[in-house]
């Protein structure tokens, strides 16, 4: 799920991409309106966090960003589906997940840290910023994208305006447990968010939600087309650290699985859509493989 500040229709609050689900829940009216853009400008000024509980990733001081990287606002012509772009083969040395929230953020932190490591070389290539981001184990009321989603209607979600995964300690617990495999699973998809952001990708999207109606059908098509990616990109980095370090190959089999056992969603796609998207992202060479904007339209359904 996703959150951006500012829009094109003011002075409505910001909207909410619809969130990455509990199965089995239908969203409500709420989680299926659709994003509003963000500009640039408008995110550097609106910074913000919770305070002791959003920390940006560890590795953050060790890649340095590259100021004259530049998303490019572009969906299927976007650098980083091009050709030769791939995430860097990565090992997570990840701590041992527990129902204990200063330990669960631990394991989110390192998480996101090994995230951005992954992604590093396929945002160099295509000339993309990659900045940290923060994780917050605590739900706001407000942040810079405005009230956050109820309890029923999300999992987790990241917000845009602040570039932060807010995965809530009791909303995961009661969804995951202590299955690091749909831990993985939706945190990958909640970066991949973020990729979209740095990549200029969501702002792109927005210029093709033209309806006054945030919950139409158009608009409600290019959230999908949103949300797949972000599955598919997840798959991406599950891929890139299988078999290495503290992710083996069958936990990775495992969080790419989970992506499919959502119901049918008219903002997330179909369980089959959103399991294949997935699938495309675990077996593909790069994020070419997951360019759900030239996609024919049953494809993301």
């Amino acid at each position: 799920m996703t959150y951006y500040a500012g829009g094109p229709w003011p002075p409505q609050p910001p909207p909410q991409a619809p969130p990455r689900r509990k199965p089995g829940k239908a969203l409500g009216a709420v989680a299926a309106v659709a994003i509003v853009a963000v500009t640039l400008a408008l995110m550097a000024v609106v910074p913000h966090e919770v305070s002791g509980h959003a920390i940006a990733a560890p590795d953050a001081d060790a890649m340095p960003d590259r100021q004259d990287a530049k998303p490019v606002r572009k969906l299927s012509g976007n650098p980083l589906m091009a050709d030769g772009v791939a995430l860097g083969p990565v090992s997570c040395d990840l701590p041992d997940l527990s129902r204990d929230a200063e330990q669960l953020k631990t394991f989110y932190t390192a998480l996101v840290g090994c995230l951005k490591q992954a992604w590093q070389p396929a945002l160099d290539k295509a000339d993309e910023p990659n900045l940290p981001v923060k994780v917050s184990v605590t739900l706001p009321k407000t942040s810079a994208c405005g009230n956050a989603p109820s309890r029923d209607e999300a999992v987790a979600y990241y917000c845009g305006g602040d570039a932060t995964i807010y995965a809530p300690t009791e909303w995961m617990l009661s969804d995951a447990g202590l299955s690091r495999a749909r831990h993985l699973a939706t945190l990958a998809h909640e970066y991949g968010h973020h990729v979209q952001r740095e990549s200029g990708i969501l702002d792109a999207a927005s210029t093709e939600m033209g309806s006054p109606e945030p919950s139409s059908d158009a608009d409600k098509a290019v959230v999908r087309r949103i949300e797949l990616q972000a599955n598919c990109f997840g798959a991406l980095f599950l891929n890139a650290a299988a078999d290495r370090g503290s992710i083996s190959r069958a936990t990775a089999n495992a969080a790419v699985a989970d992506y499919g056992r959502a119901d049918d969603s008219g903002d997330h796609g179909t369980r089959a859509n959103q399991l294949a998207w997935a699938k495309a992202g675990y077996t593909g060479a790069g994020p070419a493989a997951c360019d759900t904007w030239s996609a024919p339209a049953d494809k993301v359904s």
